[in-house]
């Protein structure tokens, strides 16, 4: 089937209309099973769900040291040049290697230690032991998911999404039926190793043509600038999931734990939402700005790229909270605290979506040091919004923090990228 002319001449509509079938089909299921799990393990199982969903996006940084970023940007500008990829990939997996060891070390000594600390019982150490074993897995699948995204492949990119989480959802649903929550967890914890078996199985091929595999050494040839996509993605990834995980037990200690529920399913809706931006970042924002150097272009594009998302969410997020209702009873029945958590969480999101399509020429360029200011700024306003507003709004303070901070660091993100181009 043929694109209409205005969306084939238009990249990032091209790749946002795809992105969103895939995305559309991922959202119809992830609200069926959001409901499945609502009604199967309640408000205190779907807080659980929560906690090994962080612990599996901060797995996914340190196990690769967070050259996430830095294979995406590389790749794009050097996929011509096969002695300097090469360099490339020789360092990444020496990345992988000791970001693997160590974190497999943690989590397999640590097990018990974890089990208690995130779930107030030692009755899922052996996830954490699992997931020691299975870490590698879970490294490679994340560089591979690199490859993809620097050579901008959205069609393959939408086929490994949409059959990786048909299937990982298949086994989610299977672990329900025979373990309950316990299955459910478990299904999580491995979904890594069933989606780098369809990513090798579409993309295997076209991996080889830019990993030359037998010509890789361990080497350390490309680490300075990969060190810095690592303490990018520190801060971004590993530092915001952990934030998410201690306010989910600030909840629990200063409200109850069925709150903390009502603030996780928040989030997951959050997040379904957000995926269909997260593959436009990927595929066209920054590959698209390595390769623009000056600011003319640069505010050309962001306009562009403004013009052509900001309306779509605009519309999308208006009529979620017009049936913020209805979508609770749909997918959380009995979630009777969620309904005031939507309007101060949308405007959050918008004011986000915004702000993250700027701050993605730090990556793109590099830019370590307004990256971390920026982003501490933001997590430290965050946190210590949190802390105050739960004591006079309760769990409604935390999407108010939420949407306070993004004020502010739309701002901070504007000031940084400003300054990068008076210097330059």
């Amino acid at each position: 089937m043929k694109l209409p002319k205005f969306i084939a001449d238009n990249t990032v509509l091209k790749i946002t209309s795809l992105n969103s079938v895939v995305i559309g089909v991922r959202l119809l299921i992830s609200l069926a099973i959001q409901r499945i799990l609502a009604l199967a393990v309640g408000d205190v199982g779907i807080a659980k769900i929560g906690q090994i969903r962080n612990v599996m996006t901060m797995l996914v940084s340190i196990s690769t040291l967070g050259v996430f970023n830095g294979v995406v940007k590389y790749l794009s500008e050097f996929k011509s040049e096969e002695k300097t990829l090469t360099k490339l990939f020789s360092t990444v997996f020496l990345f992988v290697i000791i970001g693997s060891l160590i974190s497999g070390i943690i989590l397999y000594f640590g097990a018990d230690f974890f089990s208690n600390y995130l779930f107030k019982g030692s009755g899922y150490t052996f996830i954490f032991k699992i997931l020691a074993v299975i870490i590698p897995f879970i490294a490679v699948n994340r560089v591979f998911n690199g490859v993809v995204n620097g050579l901008s492949d959205y069609k393959k990119y939408a086929k490994i999404d949409i059959i990786g989480y048909l299937l990982s959802t298949a086994v989610l649903l299977l672990g329900l039926h025979y373990y309950n929550l316990e299955g459910v967890i478990f299904a999580i914890a491995i979904s890594p190793i069933i989606q780098l078996g369809v990513l090798l199985l579409i993309f295997g091929k076209t991996l080889k043509s830019y990993v030359n595999f037998k010509q890789i050494k361990p080497s350390f040839s490309f680490k300075n600038q990969l060190l810095a996509f690592t303490l990018m993605s520190f801060i971004s990834t590993f530092l915001l999931n952990y934030i998410e995980l201690d306010i989910r037990t600030l909840i629990t200690d200063k409200i109850n734990e069925s709150e903390a529920g009502n603030w996780t399913a928040m989030t997951f809706i959050s997040k379904n939402y957000m995926v269909f931006i997260s593959g436009v970042l990927t595929l066209y924002v920054l590959p698209k700005f390595s390769e623009i150097h000056t600011k003319q272009a640069f505010k050309n594009e962001v306009l562009h790229i403004y013009k052509t998302v900001l309306p779509i969410f605009a519309v999308g997020m208006l009529l979620i909270y017009t049936f913020k209702n209805l979508v609770v009873t749909i997918i959380y029945p009995n979630f009777t605290g969620m309904a005031p958590l939507f309007k101060w969480q949308l405007l959050g999101d918008f004011v986000r979506l915004a702000s993250i399509i700027l701050a993605h020429q730090f990556l793109a360029k590099r830019l370590v040091k307004s990256f971390v200011i920026t982003e501490l700024f933001s997590l430290i306003l965050f946190y210590g919004l949190s802390v105050i507003f739960i004591k006079y709004y309760e769990t409604e303070g935390i999407v108010i923090a939420h949407f306070i901070r993004y004020i502010f660091y739309f701002i901070a993100v504007i000031i940084m990228v400003s300054i990068y181009y008076k210097k330059k």
